[in-house]
């Protein structure tokens, strides 16, 4: 799906305030609120807004410690057994195969060290880890979401 400037614009505005009635949103780009609907519903149709959620500060619920890890397997284990492995960890939020040395490079969030190192040694459980390389993030600066990457305003 190609995306005009005004879809861009609502899936911006969207990104940043899920919640933003289609008046508003319309206010803001020059359409009715019906109009606007139509432009959402044929998006999520597409494919290209994929779903609405609530964006929670991990500290929070009590996540405080973040790490990025560098896991490597012994031969080349198929992508999809990597994300059906990883995806039953909840502290993984992230997963992805990468270039280099690695073989997945894994964004995990943990209540505190102990509770990381747990995690660390169900990943290396995995009959096809060998070893992992551990980066902690001591105070994180700025995310984007894809939307704001894609364009400035």
């Amino acid at each position: 799906m190609s995306l005009d400037p005004l879809d861009e614009k609502i899936i911006r505005i969207l990104t940043r305030d899920g919640r933003r009635s289609f008046a508003a949103v319309g206010a803001e780009v020059g359409l009715s609120a019906p109009a606007v609907k139509r432009r959402v519903d044929r998006l999520v149709a597409a494919g290209a807004v994929t779903g609405f959620t609530a964006v929670v500060d991990p500290a929070a619920l009590g996540w405080s410690t973040e790490a990025y890890v560098e896991l490597y397997c012994s031969g080349q284990p198929r992508p999809s057994l990597l994300a059906k492995d990883l995806e039953r960890l909840p502290e993984v939020v992230s997963a992805c195969t990468v270039t280099g040395n690695a073989d997945a490079l894994l964004r995990i969030r943990a209540a505190g060290v102990r509770h990381f190192e747990q995690v660390l040694q169900r990943l290396t459980e995995l009959e096809y880890v060998t070893h992992t390389k551990t980066t902690l993030v001591l105070s994180p600066l700025f995310e984007r979401t894809r939307a704001d990457a894609s364009r400035a305003e």
